[in-house]
């Protein structure tokens, strides 16, 4: 049997050899999914492998040198303090998202009547989710045109529990949502086109196009998402958009000129506009 030490060794030179940026971190993350603990718990550097341990660490190492997302190997992201299940077919929730969560958590407190929540392009409902959480007496309804994604939507709204506050749609938002609602979230496609090919390597060959691709000038979403916002949005409703870097003017130009207002755009935490809240 081998020890966890020389199969961290093993594993962070194949990983190192393959390019990737963070070969230590990534091999403790897998190391600690196929020993069933937490990265922070790994256990003892002399502790033991088993066969089938080693085995399903050595196919762990050698997707993520592929370039696989390690939430797909893991099969789980966290996001704003909570589990999410993914895998091939839903994008993976970035720690930069949890800014639409976080604002419209300050414009909607738990002393505000109960929200009603639509998530456009909800993906794997992180967003619908997360909110739900933190306000138990809000209900939703989550929007997605891939099949694929809804299904890991849905087994994240069992996961939490919260398929009794939750509607699950497969459309196309364009094609009439009934409203009002107070909250309205959307992560929608945003990289230009031509820069599509520039992503590192596990957001371009395993993530999907269709939640990434925002058109020639990564505006695409932005404009069909305007008309349903007028639509949908109650008359003291927000709606928080994720927005890419350098693209807040350009999205407040398409949401004005729908007719629509801009109230603020909030920095990430790394100080990038990262989205846009926006009402009647």
């Amino acid at each position: 049997m081998i020890t966890l030490a020389d199969a961290m060794a093993a594993a962070t030179a194949t990983l190192q050899s393959a390019g990737n940026e963070s070969p230590r971190v990534d091999a403790r993350v897998l190391a600690a999914h196929v020993l069933g603990l937490r990265a922070n718990q790994l256990a003892s550097p002399e502790a033991k492998l088993s066969k089938g341990q080693a085995v399903a660490f050595n196919e762990a190492i050698r997707r993520r040198a592929t370039g696989e997302p390690v939430a797909y190997i893991t099969g789980h992201k966290e996001f704003f303090g909570l589990d999410f299940a993914v895998g091939p077919g839903v994008l993976i929730p970035r720690p930069e998202t949890e800014t639409l969560v976080e604002e419209a958590l300050k414009d909607f407190p738990e002393t505000a009547p109960p929200p009603r929540v639509l998530d456009l392009g909800t993906g794997s409902g992180c967003l619908l989710i997360a909110f739900l959480a933190s306000r138990p007496a809000a209900t939703g309804v989550a929007i997605e045109e891939s099949g694929e994604a809804l299904k890991w939507c849905k087994r994240n709204v069992l996961r939490h529990q919260f398929e009794k506050r939750c509607e699950l749609n497969l459309a196309d938002w364009r094609n009439g949502v009934a409203g009002p609602f107070d909250v309205v979230f959307s992560n929608p496609p945003y990289v230009e086109t031509g820069h599509i090919a520039a992503l590192a390597t596990d957001v371009r060959s395993f993530e999907p196009l269709g939640a990434l691709d925002g058109g020639p000038d990564g505006l695409n979403a932005y404009r069909s998402l305007a008309p349903v916002l007028m639509a949908v949005l109650a008359p003291r409703g927000r709606a928080y958009l994720e927005i890419g870097q350098g693209q807040h003017h350009m999205v407040t130009e398409v949401m004005e000129s729908a007719g629509l207002k801009v109230a603020r755009v909030v920095p990430d935490l790394a100080g990038i506009p990262r989205c846009v809240v926006v009402k009647r």
